[in-house]
């Protein structure tokens, strides 16, 4: 399996300047191209690290999650990554290998690797290699609900969960799950969803769930809203409630991408939550 990672750097002077970079009130879309030198953010309590930060929450727009891609150079790292004790998180790993203490133990994280991190978790990465290491960080405010436990954090990787093919596909359409779709104590699901090559979402999902989906392998067409966007391995496109989707893969491999979505929370109406992050 391949998965996407950015190596930053700038254009030639001699280049254009058309990108297919698109911002609208329903999605956005950050091609791999712009993922450059000049927009890159320090993180505190890292060293060595930069990161491209794809998302954070907008009034109006979507509300739920951040999403960050993340390298850290040889011997760096962070002792504390999440400074907010009510967040939780998933890692992703896309290349290099990743040190993670996790509530006091050790995880070697090589591209795939995948680790759930929940809410006042104790841990830490470090890059004990000679290789950046690069990683997606979804964060996320926690929801707990009365008479429900909150998860455990836990460690896996792509290559580890067998992919769910989607009913009636004959395997064309597959997603990865990491967590039990059915398993109420989690509110956001990180999965990876596959398609073979000529392989769609055959209709226009319409729904109240928030996206983060960056191409990890391969091309497709996605309908956003609207419009018919041609993406690409290292593409990021944030989605909004309600936004309708659908998608072709483009081929010759597979299609895949990383998918955040939130789940499993009623709707709130009242109090300083209504209107806002679930």
């Amino acid at each position: 399996m391949s998965y996407f990672t950015p190596t930053g750097g700038l254009p030639a002077q001699t280049e254009l300047l058309t990108d297919r970079a698109i911002v609208t009130t329903a999605y956005t879309v950050i091609p791999r191209g712009v993922l450059r030198d000049i927009v890159t953010s320090r993180l505190p309590g890292f060293t060595r690290t930069r990161s491209w930060i794809l998302a954070r929450p907008i009034a109006g727009f979507a509300t739920t999650f951040a999403q960050l891609i993340v390298e850290i150079g040889p011997g760096g790292g962070a002792e504390r990554p999440e400074q907010e004790p009510g967040v939780e998180g998933v890692v992703f790993v896309t290349s290099g290998e990743l040190a993670l203490t996790l509530d006091g133990q050790r995880h070697g994280l090589a591209p795939g690797g995948y680790a759930y991190l929940a809410a006042g978790a104790s841990w830490a990465v470090a890059n004990e290699g000679e290789a950046p290491a690069c990683f997606h960080w979804i964060r996320k405010a926690y929801e707990p609900v009365d008479g429900i436990a909150a998860p455990h954090s836990f460690v896996t990787s792509d290559a580890s969960v067998a992919p769910q093919e989607m009913p009636g596909t004959d395997g064309a359409w597959a997603t990865t799950r990491f967590v039990d779709p059915d398993d109420l104590a989690h509110d956001m699901h990180v999965n990876i969803v596959t398609f073979k090559p000529g392989a769609s979402i055959p209709f226009a999902e319409t729904h109240v769930m928030e996206h983060g989906l960056y191409v990890l392998e391969g091309k497709g067409v996605y309908r956003l809203n609207d419009d018919w966007v041609e993406v690409e391995a290292g593409d990021f496109m944030w989605l909004r409630a309600f936004c309708p989707q659908a998608c072709y893969a483009g081929g010759p491999g597979p299609f895949r991408y990383l998918l955040y979505k939130d789940v499993n929370r009623q709707v709130r109406l009242t109090g300083p939550a209504a209107n806002g992050p679930r």
